[in-house]
């Protein structure tokens, strides 16, 4: 039985964490799968996934195969099977977009030539520049349970239920994704009926006061919405908007129907989230926006991320953090986090050698994930192939079933003919550290401090702009300018440098509670719904505090004056200056921000300010106000309404003076170190450090202003990352601390890697511990210590026998 509870994945159970290999079965001879497996097994990965592309398994209509009659890489159940009968786990994705850089994302030819009514309509009647389809069409759902219907008698017998091992199946891939990135709305006859109808049931009688035309089926209709006036240009944005996640949350609604139709039950349902671009995270969240819906509709779903960083570094490390606490704070109590797109190899996607991941990437990730409470990652791809041409030549360049030629995979761990890469190694390591205590992972949680990141859905619902719409382009531009890049390019990385370790809140669609989020950090834009404003006034009123990087909201998300948020704060907005020739904006520090030094800023938002506010950052040449702290009822509030520099006292005391602490610090003079830990139930740690640079680092952890690891300085290498056990029941001893990761659990020893000079392994006091030549033994009033002989960067193994 697999259940999702309390954050979990829960097998027969006990809480299961999930580490995956994607292995393209169709993009393999038959004869080189078992290969491939073995070297999963070489990473200590517990599970295989893979897609299942419709294009290779119906090629013709009606022609269906699964078993390998046409070609033996057909054979989808014999896959699985064999990787059942090696012990793996299988997370199965059969689409039917399946993306993978498939023809047509996935999906046969034959589809869009049957039923060219699925094909979108976008903005001003333009065709799609992406092979997208009305996911509602009739006809294409109608081809879609037919396949399902094929895919399920290959599916259903190997379900973790009915005894076989599948314990996931993904619906459909990163839905609304091509529509997004191609800003084509889908607006076919068939989308516009169900807008239209959707339309006069959310606003009924009033909805012809937000769109001046009939909403029956007409050309004339069609043509207001997909050349939208400026008249009404407002409120579509923000209708479609909630239309289409209304619209994805049904069409994932169908697909689960139809799988759970044909025998798919008790596992659970995945929906993959799409988003990241050019290697960062600012875009994530619109994937987020579109998506939250389908997986939030009942129980059983769980979402997934797709990661596509490069490097974790001091550039993009504060992405991948939020980008988790964002899925959190729309999940609901019970959902985990997942990565089923975790992007691995070397970063030579296009086989220029312009790329070149550090070994650190996937690493770093990892662990960043983990310790965030993922419990399922796949990586993603971890095995290289090759693309078959099709059996009906398509005269399209080259006629295979992919755009990516012959050999697809060139960055993966395992290249397409079966090579290592230079990743392999560092990957294998920390994977197999990690499974090494997977069952103490798969529970524990991670440990935060007393502030929240705030996320605002509608900030991200910017997928469709009318390309003649200065009004949308008005909205959507100061949005943009203020959701992302600087609040967590500035706020958010100080917060994390400074030891804050900290989730999100939906503050939108959930409640804002003063005991459960005493504090928030809150990116915010010129533009906010006056629901969200009022809450966020009754928050400060009751006690709550806000720490606010961006604009103090001045209008709604339609553009109609709303200033709530600002009133309550006690200020009135005077206008707003911006950086540009010749003109060099400067604000300066005032009161107790007074010591902060004058820098230039590109841009400010300038207030009169009332008497429960004390202005902290004012503008040179005219002392107008650009930062201020607000009392507001039982709360308060600190807002730098300019862009500010990523200065870390500075952050440090506005959070304090906030009553937010970090309780995890360290004493490096150097920054460029990320610090969590995770707990259990019963009191058992880990400590996850990272190096993001390439330099040693040599410094002492604190909790609370206590020294941790028996007050050790470590010594944490350029680019590695550990995770240190703490008060850590393995087997039939208890771990106190250790400057060591356990890499290995067997009855009669413990595996560690070493990561200093002299490694110090602390075990409860009186434990009993065989001698070696590699260690020396000392028993104190506290522990039985084990001293590492070893130099890490000589030889960093280290076994020691339990007696």
């Amino acid at each position: 039985m697999i259940e999702i509870k309390n954050k979990q994945i829960i097998i027969d159970g006990k809480p299961v964490l999930i580490t995956c290999g994607e292995i393209h079965y169709y993009r393999l001879d038959k004869s080189d799968w078992q290969d491939r497996l073995d070297k999963l097994k070489e990473t200590g990965c517990n599970a295989v996934a893979t897609y299942v592309p419709w294009l290779w398994h119906e090629p013709v209509e009606g022609q269906f195969d699964f078993t390998g009659k046409t070609r033996p890489e057909t054979d989808l159940g014999g896959f699985i099977d064999l990787c059942t009968e090696n012990g793996f786990y299988f997370f199965v994705r059969p689409g039917p977009f399946i993306m993978a850089e498939m023809k047509n994302e996935g999906l046969p030819y034959w589809v869009y030539e049957k039923h060219p009514e699925i094909i979108p309509v976008g903005w001003d009647e333009s065709e799609p520049t992406t092979p997208t389809v009305d996911y509602l069409a009739p006809g294409f759902l109608q081809e879609v349970r037919k396949y399902y219907e094929k895919v399920m008698e290959v599916v259903t017998p190997r379900i973790y239920s009915n005894g076989g091992k599948i314990i996931a199946f993904q619906l459909d891939n990163e839905i609304g994704m091509l529509s997004w990135v191609s800003n084509t709305p889908d607006l076919t006859e068939n989308v516009l009926n169900d807008l239209s109808n959707w339309l006069s049931e959310r606003y009924g009688d009033n909805v012809s006061d937000r769109y001046p035309f009939s909403l029956d089926e007409s050309a004339e209709r069609n043509t207001a919405f997909r050349s939208p006036k400026e008249e009404y240009a407002a409120q579509l944005l923000k209708d479609l908007g909630y239309y289409m996640r209304y619209r994805f949350a049904k069409y994932i609604a169908i697909l689960r129907e139809y799988a759970e139709e044909f025998g798919v039950k008790d596992i659970p349902f995945v929906v993959n989230i799409h988003g990241t671009g050019g290697g960062r995270g600012f875009t994530y969240p619109i994937g987020i926006s579109q998506l939250y819906e389908t997986y939030n509709q009942g129980p059983g779903y769980i979402s997934g991320s797709d990661i596509y960083f490069g490097d974790l570094d001091m550039k993009t490390f504060q992405d991948l953090y939020i980008i988790n606490g964002l899925m959190e704070a729309v999940h609901n109590e019970d959902q985990p986090l997942t990565s089923v797109e975790f992007n691995c190899g070397d970063g030579n996607f296009g086989e220029t050698l312009g790329e070149r991941y550090d070994p650190s990437a996937a690493d770093f990730k990892f662990r960043m994930c983990l310790a965030q409470g993922n419990r399922l990652i796949n990586y993603y791809l971890f095995a290289g192939g090759k693309n078959a041409r099709l059996d009906t030549l398509v005269d399209d360049g080259n006629d295979r079933i992919a755009s990516t030629g012959e050999r697809h995979g060139f960055a993966a761990p395992i290249g397409p003919e079966g090579d290592y890469n230079y990743t392999f190694p560092r990957m294998s390591r920390v994977n197999q550290s990690v499974m090494a205590v997977s069952d103490k992972l798969a529970r524990m949680n991670e440990e935060r401090d007393e502030v929240s990141f705030a996320f605002i859905p509608d900030y991200y619902m910017t997928e469709y702009r009318y390309p003649k719409s200065e009004v949308m382009r008005e909205i959507l531009s100061n949005i943009e300018a203020n959701r992302g890049a600087g609040a967590w390019e500035i706020m958010g990385r100080a917060m994390l440098l400074n030891g804050y370790r900290f989730t999100a809140v939906d503050v939108q669609n959930k409640p804002l509670d003063v005991t459960k989020t005493p504090v928030l950090a809150l990116p915010s834009a010129r533009y906010m719904d006056s629901a969200i404003q009022e809450k966020l006034v009754n928050y400060l009123n009751t006690g709550g505090k806000i720490l606010l990087y961006g604009e103090v909201p001045l209008f709604d998300m339609e553009g109609k004056d709303c200033t709530l948020l600002a009133e309550a704060l006690g200020v009135t907005y005077k206008g707003i200056s911006r950086d540009g020739h010749g003109n060099y904006l400067s604000i300066y520090g005032d009161n107790w921000a007074s010591a902060q030094p004058e820098i230039r800023s590109g841009f400010v938002q300038r207030f009169e300010v009332g008497p429960n506010v004390t202005p902290i950052f004012r503008v040179y040449g005219s002392d107008d106000v650009c930062g201020f702290e607000s009392k507001v009822g039982n709360g308060s509030a600190i807002v730098i309404a300019s862009f500010y520099r990523c200065d870390l006292p500075f952050f440090k005391n506005a959070l304090e003076r906030l009553g937010s602490r970090a309780k995890l610090t360290h004493d490096c003079p150097h920054h460029g170190i990320f610090m969590t830990s995770t707990v259990d139930a019963e009191g058992e740690r880990f400590l996850h450090l990272l190096n993001l640079d390439g330099f040693d680092k040599e410094f002492t952890v604190y909790e609370d202003g206590v020294a941790l690891l028996g007050g050790r300085k470590l010594l944490l290498q350029s680019k590695d990352g550990v995770m240190l056990p703490m008060n850590l029941a393995v087997g039939n001893v208890k771990i106190a601390y250790a400057t060591a990761e356990i890499t290995g659990v067997d009855a009669e020893y413990i595996d560690f890697r070493l990561t200093q000079v002299e490694d110090v392994i602390a075990f409860e006091r009186g434990t009993k511990i065989l001698p070696s030549a590699d260690y020396v033994i000392e028993e104190n009033e506290e522990f039985t210590i084990v001293r590492s002989k070893k130099h890490a960067k000589v030889d960093d193994a280290l076994r020691v026998l339990v007696g």
